[in-house]
């Protein structure tokens, strides 16, 4: 035990030493601590990923409050229309911020313009109908793909610096369609996740300088927040919850970054019934030739912690191109996966240049990277198009898991350039095949007790 101690305390200092000599990040105190300042491939971490000062729109812009205009927050008054007149107001007026006070505000879908920006105060309830009729079907984007289908509760498209802030929740009330959806299931096994109709909670697409900050998002339809195609985005300090019980949120993803580019999660909870943060971009054999799918390129995580979930962060299920996804100093207390590289043998993907850092606490697995075949639809191409995991990278992290790395690979799969190193991992199953990876790095990795150094040891390891 003393040994083990040592050895992990000396892995504690060399990762702080390491990390001093490369930069500075805010913590959750609002202190600056030692923060990596280079992305995994060695380009350079752009200022812009350090400010988290707050910003608070409604000191700076005209109010409207949904009161005003007659909404009702009584839990049971549909406030639709009187919401969506406050943003047209607020719009009509060259800007301004909707605000909404204390009390439960039940509304179906609400469509935000350039300009118009929304404010919970402490004790206000955005509440989502549960009528899906509320939420009229439109060209829209859901699960890698650009189709029909119903929008969020509060949507904005083309809203460059639209931003979500305040004290207050967002409550997609969700059951009625949690219940629908595991109805459907025990009647067709085999059912899609678009089967049954349900909305998000938040949808966002092409719109830059994008800032959600403090409020609490829950109890989603189906995904809590979706961005897509958007640029330069914060999303700081929220509370991401679904449950797990008395019913099972299904789809409730946290996060989901579909095509998405220079994006900041910090100082994030997130407990859901699905992926907390998940990167997509598109699905099919084809989907790198389509323009509507894209890459999610330098995506900074940290600070965070999570709950239950599938996952904290994963890579896919519908993606084609994600690179310089940095993870870094999050606790996790559940999850079933840190990292899960999904790997669609339908999709052409490529995952690399990720960094995992910092981690602390307990997960089924560390890593998780296997053929992901829910869904599989070659649409007539004879053979699935290969796909890669490349510089993946595991560093400083003390975790208590079940399993080291659950990883399989077939034939179109590749796996290369991952590194371990700094690792004191306790798992039930420590199990780590070399013969998995082209090109595996280990440094400082203790599992068990048992430095990992040698082909030997991790044949021994791995028994």
């Amino acid at each position: 035990m003393a040994k083990r101690f040592f050895l992990f305390a000396m892995m504690v200092l060399a990762g702080c030493f390491l990390s001093c000599q490369s930069g500075s990040r805010e913590t959750r105190s609002g202190q600056n601590t030692p923060m990596t300042a280079l992305w995994p491939d060695g380009t350079e971490i752009a200022p812009w990923f350090s400010d988290t000062a707050a910003v608070d729109p409604t000191l700076k812009l005209p109010q409207f409050s949904i009161t005003s205009f007659g909404a009702i927050g009584d839990s049971a008054t549909l406030n639709t229309s009187v919401i969506q007149a406050t943003i047209d107001s607020a719009a009509a007026a060259g800007g301004g911020v909707v605000v909404v006070p204390q009390g439960r505000f039940r509304t179906g879908a609400l469509f935000f313009k350039p300009g118009v920006h929304l404010h919970l105060l402490e004790g206000a309830v955005l509440l989502g109908s549960d009528h899906i009729a509320d939420f009229p079907l439109m060209p829209s984007r859901m699960e890698g793909r650009s189709i029909d289908y119903f929008p969020a509760v509060v949507n904005a498209y083309h809203c460059d610096g639209f931003s979500i802030t305040g004290r207050g929740t967002i409550d997609g009330n969700g059951r009625r369609y949690w219940e629908a959806f595991w109805q459907r299931r025990k009647e067709n096994p085999q059912c899609t996740n678009l089967e049954v109709s349900r909305p998000r909670l938040i949808f966002i697409q092409h719109s830059d300088s994008v800032v959600i900050r403090d409020v609490r998002l829950q109890n989603a339809g189906f995904w809590t927040t979706h961005l897509y195609k958007c640029h330069y985005a914060k999303l700081i300090n929220l509370h991401i919850f679904s449950p797990v019980e008395p019913v099972k949120a299904p789809s409730t993803d946290a996060i989901d970054l579909d095509a998405c580019t220079h994006i900041l999660v910090d100082r994030c909870y997130m407990e859901v019934n699905d992926d907390a943060i998940a990167l997509k971009g598109g699905k099919g054999p084809y989907a790198d030739a389509d323009s509507t799918n894209g890459p999610n390129m330098n995506i900074l995580i940290r600070n965070c912690s999570f709950g239950f979930c599938h996952s904290a962060v994963t890579c896919g299920s519908e993606a084609i191109h994600n690179r310089n996804i940095l993870v870094q100093e999050c606790k996790v207390n559940g999850p079933s996966r840190v990292l899960w590289l999904k790997m669609r043998p339908d999709t052409p993907q490529l995952y690399e240049y990720i960094t995992v850092e910092g981690i602390t606490g307990t997960a089924d697995r560390l890593v998780y990277a296997k053929p992901w075949t829910q869904f599989f639809d070659l649409q007539g191409r004879t053979s699935p198009p290969p796909s890669v995991s490349n510089h993946i990278s595991f560093r400083n992290i003390e975790l208590s898991c079940k399993i080291f790395a659950d990883i399989e690979r077939s034939p179109y799969d590749s796996l290369r350039n991952f590194t371990f190193e700094n690792l004191a991992i306790t798992a039930e199953k420590p199990l780590l095949d070399q013969s998995l990876f082209d090109g595996l790095s280990l440094t400082s990795v203790v599992v068990n007790g048992d430095t990992l150094t040698s082909q030997k040891q991790l044949q021994r390891i791995g028994r």
